[in-house]
């Protein structure tokens, strides 16, 4: 689903969302992989970046996968904005459940995105969640476009700028 009326961004624009749900088997996996590389190939990433995104996500949905309860479904949000590519993953688990971060999977996860940030979560905090107190385990990335990340733009705090006369 394509949602463009969704909130503003944060550069004032409306974000483009689209979510994608699919069973978390290995066949399904690769068409959420397609559709990382397809919007990043859209929006003029450079050709590593799109292997990155794909890379990310895979392995972020591999890791989901395994920590899901029972046959639920894998649920990926992405966002698209004047600033790059948003991506949220998660999956319905048990109480309690948390998203590894040791490993040589979260360390590619780190090199391949801008930001990555996972943890437990419910329902009603997730993007496209039914609004309820079920528990899931979420993985949020960000991949900036080239001179729009926002810790590296010119005049931003913690960066000194000096002038030629």
């Amino acid at each position: 689903m394509v949602d463009s009326r969704g909130a503003l961004a944060q550069d004032g624009r409306r974000a483009e969302r689209l979510e994608l749900r699919v069973p978390t088997t290995p066949t399904q996996l690769p068409a959420v992989r397609a559709m990382a590389g397809d919007l990043a190939m859209r929006m003029d990433y450079d050709l590593d970046a799109v292997e990155d995104l794909r890379l990310a996500v895979d392995e972020a949905c591999a890791t989901l996968s395994a920590i899901v309860s029972d046959d639920r479904r894998l649920t990926v949000v992405f966002e698209t904005t004047r600033q790059g590519l948003h991506i949220d993953a998660w999956v319905p688990t048990t109480e309690g459940t948390d998203v590894p971060r040791d490993g040589f999977g979260w360390a590619v996860l780190h090199t391949l995105v801008d930001k990555v940030e996972a943890g437990p979560a419910t329902q009603a905090t997730v993007p496209a969640g039914d609004g309820g107190t079920s528990p899931v385990a979420v993985i949020s990335m960000d991949k900036y476009l080239p001179g729009q990340h926002p810790d590296k733009q010119l005049g931003d705090s913690g960066q000194n700028v000096s002038v030629v006369r």
